[in-house]
Order: structure tokens, then sequence, then C-alpha cells
């Protein structure tokens, strides 16, 4: 268990205190301006010692919100009040990395009083919005050249105003089905421009947003998540495998804070991928790697000194556990999370 509480070299940048990284968890916990509460602030400013936190995924713009009140990062009033909460961490001796989304064809027109939603493709997601069960989701519009090209100077203004409100540095939300991830898989890429039909395409639209806001930030202070297994908002294809192994040569080729495994569980294992998603991603990248996928501190150790990963990132035991670092440290007893806990804040 030592190796958890060592500390770990990101870059020449950023040095981490231990390699327990919190987990980005969407709580939708914003205030009705999608800006920063008291609340929020106590609940990261609670968990600061872990060796860094990834923020809930932030919204770059109004019409990415596919959920009720995630935070933004387009605002002055949201970059203050992402201040305060960076602040409140760094006081306490941490650091916290900013998650930057738009969810594409998972937005809704709902949030932000808009006639239509942007994604790669016009592939609807046939669902119900969750926690708003009453709202279905609708058609989205293939976004144009132009509009894509928008979204690629978005995601990077946004990364300036994380800076801007304090954060260490931000993780590009490319898993879990949103629009990053989109471009990434054939069941919601049908684009025959230089966005789509090939490996090299549809990682374009990815690698043109990592490239853009490594240089407004700083490609030190730039992670991205991937979630090469398809299992959530997209549908699974055989073909996805080779643009992947296209888009991690290329990230292999930059020099990242880090990659993270988008999974919820690192049991899941994908025929195409001949594993598990993290176990790929190892194998396709050697750089600092975040695993990920209740995944308990003493098999995290293990992994992270048999090289199966660098860091390991925790997410409903943090939920259930702000004091999470030192019980594992003093082998106290974890408070098992529940789904109740989702509507309060602990």
């Amino acid at each position: 268990m030592d190796i958890l509480f060592q500390p770990y070299k990101l870059n020449n940048t950023l040095t981490l205190a231990n390699r327990i990284l919190m987990a980005p968890l969407t709580r939708c916990m914003a205030d009705e301006n999608l800006v920063p509460t008291q609340a929020m602030l106590e609940y990261y400013e609670r968990r600061a010692d872990t060796g860094l936190i990834i923020s809930e995924a932030i919204l770059i713009r109004a019409d990415g919100q596919g959920y009720p009140n995630t935070p933004g990062l387009f605002t002055q009033e949201q970059i203050l009040g992402w201040r305060k909460v960076t602040d409140a961490i760094h006081n306490k001796g941490g650091k916290v990395f900013a998650q930057l989304w738009h969810t594409g064809r998972v937005a809704h027109p709902f949030f932000f009083n808009g006639d239509y939603v942007l994604a790669p493709s016009a592939v609807r997601l046939n669902d119900t919005v969750p926690r708003m069960r009453e709202l279905t989701y609708t058609e989205p519009k293939a976004a144009t050249e132009d509009e894509i090209r928008i979204l690629i100077q978005d995601f990077s203004q946004a990364a300036a105003n994380a800076i801007n409100a304090g954060f260490d540095g931000v993780e590009l939300h490319g898993a879990n089905g949103y629009l990053i991830d989109q471009f990434l898989h054939h069941n919601t890429n049908l684009r025959d421009d230089e966005f789509g039909g090939s490996p090299k395409n549809m990682s374009r639209f990815a690698l043109m947003v990592v490239d853009a806001v490594s240089q407004r930030i700083g490609m030190d202070r730039t992670g991205l998540r991937l979630s090469p297994g398809a299992y959530f908002n997209i549908q699974a294809d055989n073909r996805d495998r080779l643009v992947f192994d296209y888009l991690l040569s290329e990230l292999e080729q930059r020099d990242l804070a880090y990659l993270h495994v988008g999974i919820y569980e690192n049991s899941m294992t994908f025929d195409y991928l001949e594993g598990s998603a993290l176990e790929y991603m190892r194998k396709h990248y050697t750089k600092t790697l975040v695993g990920v996928g209740s995944i308990s501190p003493e098999e995290g150790a293990l992994a992270i000194t048999e090289g199966k990963f660098d860091l390991l990132a925790i997410g409903r035991p943090l939920i259930a556990n702000f004091d999470y670092m030192t019980k594992i440290k003093y082998g106290e007893t974890l408070v098992s999370y529940n789904d109740d806990m989702l509507s309060e804040l602990i």
C-alpha cells in the first residue's frame, strides 16, 4: 500500500503528493446559473488530501448541457465561483484539474432554450434524460466544419478560463459517449468528410482539441479521458478498435499530463479490444495512465507495482468517505457507497 502514498511527478510542472486521484463525479450541484455553490466548495475541500482532484464535468458552453445543474466555465460568474473552490483546495495543500465537456447528442435543448443540439452526425440517442425522465433526447444536427472549428476554439477558451479560475490543469472529457467520444465511434460518426470515414479522420477532432488546449495552457497541464470500449451512450462496433489504435499512437507522441481510462467497472471486457479497456490502453500507451473502475486500494497498489497503470482514480468510495485517504492509510473500515448519497453532500 505504501506506493499509493508516495509522491508522483507528472512532469516538470506538477508533482502530486500521492498516487490517488479523485475521479470526476457528476453531482448536479451547481446553482441555476451553473455557478459552483458553497456546498460544492466544502465538498471538494474535504477531499483535498488526494493527490489530484478531477472536478465533475464542466460545460465549455451553454449548448453542451445534458443534465440539470451541471456547472460551467463560460461566464465570468462561473469563473469566479470556481476560483473560490480552487482556492479552498489549494489552501488545504491539494491540486485540482477541471474536467471539460460538451455532451454532444446527449445535450437537450430544454436546458439552453435552443432549437437543436450538435453532434458529429444526426444519430439520435434512444433514451430519456437522467434525473429528468420526462425529457426524451432529440435528433441532433450534424455539425458543419465551421461549427466544429468553433467547438475546438471553445474548448481552448474554456481551458484558459480554467487556469484563470485557479485550476492546475484540465482533463478533456473524451469518454462515456459525449461529444469527443462521439467522433471516435462508428455508431455515432457517419461523416464522410475530414472528420469521419477513416481512423485518422475520426481521430481528427479529438487531436485538434488536445492540440488547441495544449497550445493554450501547456501540454503539461492537459489530460484526456478516453473510452475505447463502447458501453455508455454508444453502441459498440468492431471497427472502433482501429480508430483507437491510431489515436493512441498519436497521443503517444505528445507529452500530455496523463491519459485516464473512462470506464465504470474495470472488470468489463470487450472482444474487439481483447480484454478490458485499461489493459488495451496500457498496451498502446506507455506514459502516465490513470486506472479506474471499482479498483480497491490493495488492487491498485499491486497494479501500479506491476506497471499496469501509474495513478489510481477513486470515485464512489470518495463520495461515501470524505476521509478516504486517512481510512485506507490506517486500515479503517470504509463506509459503503449507495445511490441515496447522491441526493446529499457529504
